[in-house]
């Protein structure tokens, strides 16, 4: 029987979401890869178990996280069952709907009927009750904002979920769907977009959005994709994203001016006593209108080594116009 860390709180640091009374851990684990059919349950079950235990208490999944879709959630579910029934109130669980999930012209988007029947599923497969968070996942065009926003509303009225959130909003698009949100009077606390060293298109209003709004941000791929790792700082190993056959990143994405943009980002880790990927989780979490960043995982190790960021997230003024210089 699984028994928690009874320390799990004590390094662990934990921010608001914007001006809401919830509180997220400054990393949450994100169910993306390595969570599905396709991979070994005890792995994905001592990841669960260890970050848990390291005072990670937020799980983020979508309807279409696996692989194949809907088997993270429907793994996580069994995980919660089996695990964590007595921790529950302890737990942070969030989902998402706006990609394609299923065929047939009600299988993805913003409509009503898809949001609320794609909810429906993932709780079944959750075996939960409600979800703490809910996302619409991204903009539709085919579908009037109010339509989609009205329909987390209900959702929430419905006892499905605790909040909302939405997900890779433009600045004007977030303004617009948070402000329907507020007269509602909807809890809607996040977004959640992507963020990194090489990818800073929340910079550029986004943010500013989201503090006036006094809504919390979220970032996924703070690493890119492995980019901001070790993995690729002496070539492309067999067994790496890059070295497979994953969309998401390609060898001709690590050419030599990003490989010279790693090894000088490293050096400047190095020398602040962190890894590569710690500076870049401490990097996003720089800004006070980030609560937290998602990581994703394929071995208990790699939460380990992404924790450890928590105890280093300040940086000099000197090592900011360092990155800046690298980074341009």
């Amino acid at each position: 029987m699984y028994l928690a860390n009874e320390k799990r709180y004590e390094t662990m640091q934990y921010r608001h979401c914007g001006k809401s009374g919830l509180k997220l851990p400054v990393l949450s684990l994100g169910l993306w890869h390595n969570f599905g059919h396709v991979t070994l349950y005890d792995n994905a079950r001592e990841m669960i178990r260890k970050a848990f235990d390291l005072g990670i208490t937020h799980f983020d999944l979508a309807n279409n996280y696996g692989p194949p879709a809907g088997s993270a959630e429907e793994n996580l579910g069994k995980i919660l069952k089996n695990d964590f029934s007595s921790y529950r109130d302890e737990l942070i669980i969030s989902s998402k709907a706006g990609f394609d999930m299923w065929e047939g012209p009600y299988g993805r988007g913003g409509s009503r009927k898809y949001l609320i029947s794609s909810l429906d599923q993932s709780l079944k497969r959750l075996g939960l009750d409600y979800v703490d968070i809910f996302y619409h996942h991204v903009p539709d065009e085919d579908t009037p904002v109010e339509e989609s926003m009205l329909a987390l509303d209900a959702i929430v009225r419905q006892g499905k979920a605790l909040y909302v959130g939405i997900s890779n909003y433009n600045a004007v698009q977030a303004k617009e769907a948070i402000g329907i949100l507020n007269e509602l009077k909807t809890p809607c606390i996040i977004h959640q977009p992507s963020y990194s060293m090489f990818n800073r298109w929340i910079e550029d209003g986004l943010l500013k959005v989201l503090e006036e709004e006094g809504k919390g941000c979220i970032v996924y791929s703070p690493l890119s994709q492995g980019l901001l790792t070790n993995r690729y700082l002496n070539g492309i190993p067999k067994d790496s994203r890059a070295g497979g056959q994953s969309v998401f990143l390609n060898q001709e994405q690590i050419n030599e001016e990003v490989v010279s943009k790693i090894r000088q980002l490293n050096q400047i880790a190095v020398d602040r006593g962190q890894s590569l990927a710690q500076m870049a989780l401490s990097w996003v979490l720089r800004h006070s209108q980030v609560t937290s960043a998602i990581v994703g995982a394929s071995r208990v190790s790699q939460i380990e080594d992404s924790v450890k960021a928590v105890h280093h997230l300040n940086f000099s003024e000197d090592e900011l116009i360092r990155i800046e210089e690298i980074l341009k």
